[in-house]
């Protein structure tokens, strides 16, 4: 069960990823990423799998050190928590990235391998962006970005 939930962690943010690199200029993607709603799936994931470890998780994000989260992530469910949480924080990140990258005008030539580098590495991708988002020349045809949906 673990694995297949490990798994769907990345199925359920993949279809939102997908339609900011393949797709940015479709309506559905601009509501999608404006949405913050995107990770409370993954978030349901990640509370079915952190419960069985919550006195664990408990003391790693309480009194944190290295020995404490490597014996989090020794149990499988914490190892799948973490990355459920991980999968969370680069959606929300990306969306970020897709709506500021939209009220820039900044090319999506530009936008979609700094995206896929975020999902592999986020790490990389947001200094990238952020590098890009102080120096690029945006495209001439700017328009307002999409107002949030929540």
């Amino acid at each position: 069960m673990t694995g297949f939930l490990f798994e769907l962690t990345f199925l359920l943010a993949a279809p939102v990823w997908l339609l900011m690199i393949l797709a940015p200029r479709l309506r559905v993607t601009e509501r999608l990423a404006a949405s913050p709603l995107t990770v409370l799936p993954i978030l349901a994931v990640w509370s079915v799998l952190a419960a069985p470890v919550l006195p664990e998780l408990w003391a790693a994000v309480t009194s944190p050190d290295l020995d404490t989260f490597r014996a989090l992530t020794a149990h499988p469910n914490g190892a799948a928590a973490l990355w459920a949480q991980v999968i969370a924080w680069d959606l929300l990140l990306g969306q970020w990235m897709y709506r500021e990258a939209r009220r820039l005008s900044l090319s999506p030539f530009l936008m979609g391998p700094l995206l896929l580098l975020t999902i592999l590495l986020s790490p990389v991708g947001l200094p990238l962006f952020l590098i890009a988002r102080a120096t690029g020349t945006p495209r001439r045809d700017r328009r307002p970005a999409p107002a949030a949906l929540v």
